[in-house]
């Protein structure tokens, strides 16, 4: 390692257990889209209190803020993150289902790690800066809002990477890799329907039913499904069903929509179908629909030049150095997961190693390795791909997590302020440290990523999919 790297590795570990307090904090305070005051201010704060110049409220998000670190060019933006996930509060290190608070938020997405690993890299990499005199920019962006809401695009739209050279992010997980895919766009649509309230017995005739509209809109939509690209997935959830009495005609009903394909600009014109069936469905039943757009996600643009860097840096900080204990603790967690959740995990484990996978996954309740990211399927989506189309990006994971543990569930809570997390999201910010200390310092290997991010747009420019008149809002 050479000896740069060694500095800044000091430098992480110096601050480490303060980066933990933090984290830890941010897991209390839980808090979804749009509302992460605490953990902004907290995190802002801390930066500030650092030497920090820090600009808050960035792009219209009252809970976004920028924290900037020396003078000229080239500009390094590393993302981080700080929301929750709604009706997951979940008690800490139980390997069963115990909420805090009943219906309450928490932190089901591992966002309280990936926050405040990306400071620790960003300030670790400043007090490298600070001491030894080395020139550029580096920033920290606070981004909220990245579950169900997509708060990046709004700072894309509002020009708050237009300067920037480079982006680097992670994600907590269940194992450590480059992402080298891309992601699914990702419109999200509420139709509320409204209809004429009646006796359902005594004078059905009178009544238009905004919850039939909602049913006949979501068969519209499941009947598109074999018309589609296979790629596309298309999800909903009803919001307000119209009441709980089934003997009155429901006035008004809701449902939530989530359309998704490889590209934004599938996605567009797969909204515009969705559309057209509750269009339909209002036609049909003798109601009204309001269409309500409220958040859009592009497809990530990855770049393998960023990534290449980032997994020589994987290499060297990867195995963790786990315990006895840490293994136990993570080993519980493997024990509840459930059986089609088990299945994904045996059959990764027989594409890792091949016969000895039983052997293998008594062996590592935590994947404490790297993995090609070519061999890792993705079929979620994110607003860092919105960064992607305006910056060159690339973004990592790192375990924080036993192995085959599911994404957005109870288990990720439990176990976002153990020993495995703190361990990985601590290595996580080594990793990106040391990659963005060599991009600030290389103007050859900016140069390089910014090729290949130009030459996969192949002249296409960010396709802002965000309608003009949307603006960041908790709903």
């Amino acid at each position: 390692m050479e000896q740069f790297a060694k500095d800044i590795v000091q430098f992480i570990d110096d601050r480490k257990e303060k980066t933990w307090e933090i984290s830890d904090h941010v897991w209390g305070y839980a808090e979804s889209r749009f509302s992460e005051f605490k953990s902004s201010k907290e995190e802002s704060e801390y930066m500030e209190s650092l030497g920090f110049k820090v600009t808050r409220g960035i792009g219209g998000e009252d809970t976004a803020f920028v924290a900037e670190f020396g003078r000229g060019k080239p500009i390094i933006g590393i993302l981080g993150e700080y929301d929750a996930l709604s009706g997951l509060s979940q008690e800490a290190d139980v390997a069963e289902r115990k909420e805090i608070i009943p219906g309450g938020d928490g932190h089901g997405c591992g966002h309280n790690l990936l926050g405040m690993a990306s400071i620790a890299a960003t300030v670790g990499l400043k007090d490298y800066m600070e001491k030894n005199g080395v020139k550029g920019t580096i920033r920290f962006y606070g981004c909220p809002a990245e579950e169900n809401a997509g708060g990046k695009a709004f700072l894309v739209r509002e020009g708050c990477f237009d300067d920037v050279d480079i982006c680097i992010s992670w994600h907590p997980g269940t194992t450590n890799a480059v992402n080298r895919g891309s992601s699914l766009a990702n419109f999200r649509i509420f139709y509320t329907f409204h209809g004429l309230s009646s006796h359902a017995a005594g004078a059905p005739h009178l009544g238009r039913s905004a919850l039939d509209a909602v049913e006949l809109m979501d068969v519209g939509v499941n009947y598109m499904r074999e018309h589609m690209i296979d790629e596309a997935r298309i999800h909903y959830a009803i919001i307000n069903s119209g009441g709980t009495a089934p003997n009155v005609v429901q006035s008004e009903a809701q449902v939530l929509y989530a359309i998704r394909a490889p590209k934004v600009t599938d996605v567009v014109e797969l909204a515009e179908r969705v559309s057209n069936c509750a269009r339909g469905a209002a036609l049909m039943t003798g109601t009204t629909v309001d269409i309500r757009h409220v958040a859009a996600y592009s497809n990530l643009i990855p770049n393998d030049v960023i990534g290449d860097v980032l997994d020589k840096y994987l290499h060297e900080f990867i195995p963790m150095d786990l315990t006895e204990e840490d293994l136990a603790y993570a080993k519980k967690f493997t024990e509840v997961i459930t059986p089609l959740d088990r299945a994904a995990l045996e059959n990764q484990a027989k594409a890792l190693v091949g016969k000895g996978w039983k052997e293998f996954l008594d062996a590592n309740p935590v994947l404490n390795f790297v993995i090609d990211g070519r061999l890792l399927k993705g079929g979620g989506s994110t607003d860092v791909g919105d960064v992607s189309w305006v910056v060159p990006t690339s973004q990592i994971g790192t375990s924080t997590l036993a192995a085959g543990t599911p994404g957005h569930a109870w288990q990720v809570v439990a176990q976002g302020k153990g020993p495995v997390a703190h361990k990985a999201m601590i290595a996580a910010s080594k990793v990106m440290a040391c990659a963005a200390y060599e991009f600030l310092t290389t103007p050859k290997l900016v140069e390089e990523a910014t090729e290949e991010w130009k030459d996969r747009l192949g002249g296409e420019t960010y396709p802002n999919p965000l309608p003009k008149e949307m603006k960041p809002e908790i709903w």
